[in-house]
């Protein structure tokens, strides 16, 4: 009886061992890979997201879930992603505010750098500085000059305190002097809505969110935020080109638990990549005014850290802090 006993553990410990080695040995991904957004459907951010989830969706042999979860400058999606287990089945959309949030927030509850490895980039889009259409500036040295004739009467939109949008803003502000008054709104739609209704009448929006109302007729834009011209907006200058140096953009890109396996961050790179030079996906987010921003994991975890220094250094002088 010992050794029939013996021998049925044995049996069972194998088996076990083997259950354990397949399961090991299971192509990732499984199951359906959750990415969560940190900010509400239907902005820039998810546009982007559910662009690249459908190709994921498909070439990952899995569903992608877009889960939004927006709040606290995506502060919640966050912590959400760095508390889930580091097995490639929850990944985060990474804005341009996790590199502001490091500075914008005195504690936060992880370290950005530290508890996200970054996966892969997805694209860079530039802000556009568009105006009310009865303000009468149709350039931005003609703006600057309107603005510096009504100090603090020019009212400046965004969608929230220590967004790409109003430190953008807030950049300008510092390099040309000018005295704008920060009307902050709870995201995006109403900030544009009071800005072409011309409740306030300048705004640093990103591209994807404004372009249909710039080709619509419904605002000016009077220049792109980036260093150079947008094959979206062919014809309207950059900020540059008056305020020599000034620079902002916006990008997204991806990341994943402190503690994923390399190979599997390995693979989503590849399958994001793989979308990003695909004709169709190009065009796709070209026509939401965003271009491919293909990176490795290194690079783009190099390209969210120098953001994070350029960032910290604007919210310092603006004085913005989380509301």
């Amino acid at each position: 009886m010992g050794a029939r006993r013996l021998i049925a553990v044995s049996l069972a410990a194998l088996l076990i061992s083997g259950l354990e080695t397949a399961r090991a040995a299971d192509p990732y991904p499984m199951r359906p890979v959750h990415w969560i957004v940190p900010f509400l459907p239907g902005g820039p951010t998810d546009i982007v997201a559910r662009i690249m989830g459908q190709w994921l969706s498909e070439h990952l042999g899995q569903q992608v879930v877009i889960e939004n979860r927006g709040g606290a400058g995506g502060n919640i999606a966050t912590q959400s992603v760095v508390n889930a287990a580091p097995d490639g089945y929850t990944i985060l959309l990474v804005p341009t505010a996790s590199a502001i949030n490091a500075t914008l927030y005195e504690s936060l509850p992880y370290n950005f750098l530290n508890d996200i490895a970054p996966v892969a980039g997805l694209v860079r889009s530039p802000n556009v500085m568009e105006v009310n259409l009865a303000v009468p500036a149709k350039t931005v040295a003609e703006f600057i000059a309107y603005a510096k004739a009504n100090p603090r009467k020019v009212n400046m939109a965004s969608p929230g305190v220590g967004t790409s949008v109003h430190l953008s803003g807030e950049l300008f502000m510092v390099m040309t002097g000018v005295q704008l008054t920060h009307v902050p709104y709870r995201g995006s739609a109403p900030a544009l809505t009071d800005l072409m209704g011309g409740q306030v009448q300048v705004m640093f929006d990103v591209l994807p969110g404004s372009l249909a109302h710039i080709q619509a007729g419904e605002m000016r834009a009077l220049a792109v935020t980036t260093r150079t011209r947008t094959a979206s907006l062919p014809d309207v200058p950059t900020i540059a080109d008056t305020v020599p140096g000034y620079d902002a953009s916006t990008w997204f890109g991806v990341g994943a638990p402190k503690g994923t396996p390399p190979e599997i961050i390995a693979k989503l790179n590849a399958a994001i990549n793989a979308g990003l030079a695909d004709p169709t996906i190009k065009a796709r987010l070209a026509e939401v005014g965003s271009e491919v921003m293909p990176l490795s994991p290194a690079a783009f975890g190099a390209l969210v850290a120098a953001e994070t220094e350029k960032w910290a250094k604007v919210v310092k002088a603006a004085g913005a802090k989380a509301e």
